[in-house]
């Protein structure tokens, strides 16, 4: 995922950059525009670049600044694109765009990503963004404490508890980040309301979270303040995790029976990843159009 691939990013680039470089700016936080839970911390939200360059100036006089930059903005695409020759795209996703009835909508240059498809006489749409991605911070779901500011007795006893927490732990970290889905069903010419439940898409499971219904669908399709006001004032219902465990597994059923399963818990965050990946390279080569323009 972008963790992983932002070590690897940064071996080469060690070798000409100074102690202590950041990484790349995709990593600071972006809002979802549909997310309803809390926002996942930022990556590295500290590292942000000081912008005074009086230190070097003395030394960088004679250097034409848009000539350097252009060049360091085609040695980072070449980076980027010899990481995505020696990368596979993951089978997943072919598997899952040839053989799903789900269309995929996917705008270049924009962050939110559409699934599409009928179901009998419903309309289901999923949107999610890899914002989600280059929100992700792998050590954001550690414990609220830290094992210092815990009793010593309770470590030992954790340790005894559970002794392969440690390995556990490792595999945490190369734990992929978890998407948001917003999925949304209506029944066009049949009612005016429809469905919409916000759900997680991580470790090839769909977790819901929460399930709204709306009187009038066109408020959960538009993207407008008006629209955004009338969502936030809907009753959202109870945490899916609270209502009875046969109303529940009903609903996963409902689900699964429209093709939200786990085939589509595994794509979406491989595409996610690939789609960050291509919207920063295309990003990149914008940035040196302009500046050589």
């Amino acid at each position: 995922m972008l963790f992983v691939r932002n070590l690897a990013r940064a071996a080469p680039r060690t070798l000409s950059r100074t102690a202590g470089a950041s990484l790349r700016p995709s990593a600071i936080a972006r809002p979802s525009t549909f997310i309803r839970s809390p926002a996942i911390k930022a990556l590295l939200p500290t590292r942000a670049a000081a912008f005074s360059t009086t230190a070097r100036r003395s030394q960088e006089d004679d250097v034409d600044v848009d000539v350097a930059l252009s060049a360091k903005l085609d040695s980072e695409i070449q980076i980027e694109e010899d990481i995505k020759v020696n990368e596979q795209q993951p089978a997943s996703i072919k598997d899952f765009l040839d053989n799903s009835p789900f269309e995929l909508v996917d705008t270049p240059g924009q962050e939110v990503v559409k699934l599409t498809r009928s179901f009998n006489e419903e309309k289901i749409t999923i949107s999610f963004s890899i914002a989600d991605i280059t929100n992700f911070d792998p050590y954001a779901e550690d414990n609220l404490f830290e094992e210092d500011e815990l009793p010593e007795e309770s470590l030992q006893s954790d340790k005894q508890q559970n002794p392969d927490d440690a390995l556990d732990g490792e595999a945490d970290e190369d734990a992929g980040a978890p998407i948001n889905l917003s999925i949304l069903i209506e029944k066009p010419g049949k009612t005016d309301g429809a469905l919409n439940i916000d759900a997680t898409a991580r470790d090839g499971e769909i977790v819901v979270d929460n399930m709204f219904f709306y009187e009038d669908a066109t408020v959960a399709r538009i993207d407008s303040p008006e629209a955004a006001q009338k969502r936030a004032d809907v009753y959202p219902g109870p945490p899916f995790g609270s209502l009875d465990e046969d109303l529940q597994v009903l609903m996963e059923r409902f689900l699964e029976e429209r093709g939200i399963n786990e085939s589509l818990a595994v794509f979406v965050p491989d595409y996610v990843d690939a789609k960050e990946q291509q919207e920063y390279i295309r990003w990149l080569k914008n940035v040196r159009t302009f500046v050589d323009a």
